[in-house]
């Protein structure tokens, strides 16, 4: 199962291929930005992203974030999968 998860931008690592170090639930992985920039959004540290295959597909605030959060740790086994699919990626 592929879910959307929130995570907090951290600090950009690379502006040029506008990457972000974001924070999942503890788990912190280099995050493609540059479809927020197309949208006119943007992000800056303490933003925060519901990602996808690596990718932020969208802005949310922190109380929209964490409530989606506590609604994906019900899920259990596909949230936690999720999060270890996440630990195993990288991006550079």
């Amino acid at each position: 199962m592929c879910l959307a998860i929130p995570g907090q931008v951290m600090e950009m690592v690379d502006d040029v291929n506008r990457l972000a170090r974001v924070d999942v639930a503890g788990v912190e992985r280099n995050v493609n930005i540059a479809l927020l920039d197309a949208h006119g959004e943007g992000v800056v540290p303490g933003d925060w992203v519901l990602i996808h295959v690596g990718f932020a597909m969208s802005k949310v605030d922190e109380e929209e974030a964490l409530e989606t959060r506590k609604a994906l740790e019900r899920m259990g086994d596909d949230y936690e999968a999720e999060l270890e699919e996440l630990r195993a990626s990288v991006i550079e």
